[in-house]
């Protein structure tokens, strides 16, 4: 990945390079009884061509804060963003907002729009002709740490 720093968020791009990814076991890992270890094979597989639609369009940033918990986007989760797709109401959007960027789900009423997190110690945002705003892209996916 290559790295672009936009604070609070820091952007990064998938990777451009030819290399064939990690190793994958194309077998669902158990999460009850253990299977045997000869129904597995290994093969290659790039997060990438799963999670990135259009590579031109795709950035990945890091969440910073807890506005966000209750859709399960915790503090250092990496975004996976498409700046390609539609602005739709209940999307997922990372906003440039008066000067910074944030993470929020879009409420659109009409001609209203609204930032609304998901943990009830953050206040609703109500977008106004006086904000700075631009939807910078769309949220597709989360990878967190474990």
């Amino acid at each position: 990945m290559i790295r672009h720093n936009a604070k609070p968020l820091t952007f990064f791009t998938p990777d451009d390079s030819d290399n064939s990814g990690a190793f994958f076991f194309n077998t669902g890992i158990s999460a009850g009884f253990p299977s045997p270890v000869d129904d597995f094979r290994e093969e290659r597989l790039s997060l990438d061509s799963i999670l990135v639609k259009n590579k031109l369009a795709t950035f990945y940033a890091r969440v910073s804060g807890q506005s966000m918990i209750g859709a399960g986007l915790d503090d250092n989760d990496l975004l996976v963003i498409d700046r390609s797709l539609e602005p739709t109401n209940n999307k997922i959007a990372v906003c440039f907002l008066d000067g910074e960027f944030t993470v929020k789900r879009l409420k659109v009423d009409k001609d209203e729009v609204w930032l609304q997190p998901e943990n009830p110690d953050y206040p609703i945002i109500r977008i106004t002709e006086d904000n700075d705003f631009l939807i910078w892209g769309i949220v597709t996916n989360v990878i967190k740490r474990v």
